[in-house]
C-alpha cells in the first residue's frame, strides 16, 4: 500500500511545543531536570468553590448526558454577566454568546464559518501561530500586518490603509498581546472598529490576558457599533486558572453566533456538565480579592524575578508590558533567537520560548513564561547566572 497524507499537511509543521516537549521530556528521562519557562499553563488551581461545584455536579447521576453544543443556560448567563461585571458590556446570554472548547478550537469555528478556500485572512507579526496554521489548513490566504516595538506593538494603520485589502474577509487582534505584552487600548480598538467598517472586514479580537498583571479590563466590544463587526474570544484558562479545563467563550452578534454554532455542532458537542457549572461557579463568585491575588499579585512576584533573567541574558524589554509572559529583545552578539534559547536549555537546563515562532517579527526575541511557581523560577535565574555571569 502507498497511502500518502492529504496534501494540506505540507503546509504546515508540527507546532513548536509539541515537538520541543518531545525533546525536553527525553532530556529530563536523561536526569536533566529542565525548569521549563516557556509555556502560558498557568500552574495555579481555580477557586476553592469552583472544585467544590464541579464535585458537586460530578456526584449526580444526572450530570452525565450529552449536553446543548451551545452551552447550558447557566454557563451562558454566566458568561453574559461576566462581560457586565467586568467589561461593561451588555450581551443576551441567549444569541449572543457561544461557550467553546477553549479559543483554538473557537479559531477553527469562525474560520469555517466565514472564510471559503481562497479568502484572505489578515494575521499579525508577530502573534499566535494558530492564527496562520488554521487558516493555512482551511485554504485561506495568510496577509500578515506588522507589529513593531516602535510602536507599541499595536497595528499601523496607515501601513494597513496603503495595503492591497481585496478579498480580505477576517482580521485577528489579540490585545493584550500575545507574545509582546502591548497593552490594549481604546484608541486601537475605536480605529480598529473604524478600519473593520471601512472596509466590510470582520474582526476577531483574543482577549485572555485581560486580568494579568493589568488594572484596566478592556474589551473591543466597548467601542460604539463593534457588535457589527467584531466577535471576541475570552477564555478560562488564563483569568480563572483553568487551562485544562478547556472553556472558553465566543461573544457576537446573534447572526455571527448563529454561523459558528452551525458549525460547531458539526464538529464538537457540550462539554461535561460539571465543567459548565463549575465555570459557570468561577464566573459569577470570584471575587476582586480572588483575581488581585491569582493574576496580579501573583504573577507581580514572579515577573520581577523573570525581568532579573532578561537582564543576566542582556535582553532589553519594557517594564510596562502585561500579560503572563516577559518579551525581551536579544543582544546584537546572536544572530538568531534560537541560538540563545539553546544555549540556555543545553547549558542552564532552562526552557525558555524564541520568538520567531510567532512570526519574522520575534526572531530578535525571547519569551519566558511566569507560569511556574516562583522557587522554580528563581532556580532558573541561579541556573542562568551561573552560565552568564562566570
Amino acid at each position: 500500500m502507498n497511502i500518502q497524507p492529504a496534501d494540506r499537511l505540507n503546509l504546515v509543521q508540527e507546532y513548536y511545543f509539541s515537538r520541543k516537549l518531545k525533546e525536553v521530556a527525553r532530556l529530563n528521562a536523561e536526569g536533566r531536570d529542565i525548569i521549563s519557562l516557556a509555556i502560558g499553563s498557568p500552574d495555579m488551581p481555580p477557586s476553592g468553590q469552583t472544585i467544590a461545584k464541579l464535585t458537586e455536579i460530578a456526584s449526580l447521576p444526572s450530570s452525565h448526558g450529552y449536553q446543548p453544543t451551545s452551552g447550558t443556560p447557566e454557563l451562558r448567563q454566566a458568561m453574559a454577566n461576566f462581560y457586565k461585571r467586568w467589561y461593561g458590556v451588555d450581551v443576551n446570554p441567549d444569541t449572543e454568546v457561544l461557550p467553546l472548547i477553549g479559543s483554538k478550537e473557537g479559531i477553527l469555528h469562525v474560520t469555517l464559518a466565514l472564510c471559503n478556500p481562497g479568502d484572505k485572512v489578515l494575521v499579525p507579526n508577530p502573534g499566535y501561530p494558530t492564527y496562520t496554521s488554521l487558516s493555512k489548513l482551511l485554504g485561506q490566504e495568510i496577509v500578515n500586518y506588522d507589529l513593531l516595538e516602535d510602536n507599541g506593538w499595536q497595528p499601523d494603520f496607515d501601513t494597513l490603509e496603503k495595503m492591497n485589502l481585496d478579498g480580505v474577509k477576517l482580521m485577528w487582534t489579540n490585545y493584550p498581546n500575545m507574545p509582546t505584552g502591548g497593552k490594549a487600548m481604546k484608541e486601537t480598538y475605536e480605529r480598529i472598529v473604524d478600519f473593520a467598517k471601512r472596509h466590510n472586514i470582520v474582526v476577531v479580537n483574543d482577549n485572555p490576558y485581560s486580568f494579568i498583571l493589568s488594572e484596566e479590563h478592556l474589551s473591543i466590544l466597548q467601542i460604539d457599533g463593534a457588535k457589527d463587526c467584531c466577535i471576541e474570544f475570552n477564555s478560562m484558562s488564563k483569568s480563572h486558572n483553568m487551562p485544562g479545563w478547556r472553556v472558553g467563550m465566543c461573544i457576537a452578534n446573534p447572526q455571527f453566533i448563529s454561523w459558528a454554532l452551525k458549525v460547531k455542532s458539526n464538529i464538537d458537542s457540550g462539554t461535561f456538565r460539571g465543567l459548565q457549572l463549575a465555570a459557570a461557579e468561577a464566573l459569577d463568585n470570584n471575587t476582586e480579592e480572588w483575581h488581585r491575588e491569582a493574576n496580579i499579585n501573583c504573577y507581580r512576584r514572579r515577573r520581577d524575578i523573570a525581568e532579573k533573567i532578561m537582564q543576566v541574558l542582556g535582553c532589553k524589554y519594557d517594564p510596562n508590558q502585561v500579560g503572563m509572559f516577559l518579551w525581551g529583545r536579544i543582544p546584537e552578539s546572536y544572530s538568531h533567537c534560537e541560538e540563545l534559547t539553546e544555549k540556555v536549555l543545553s547549558e542552564a537546563r532552562v526552557f525558555i520560548t524564541p520568538g520567531f515562532i510567532f512570526g519574522s517579527n520575534g526572531e530578535r526575541y525571547i519569551r519566558i513564561s511566569l507560569c511556574a511557581k516562583d522557587e522554580k523560577i528563581r532556580e532558573a535565574l541561579e541556573r542562568i547566572q551561573a552560565v552568564f555571569e562566570r
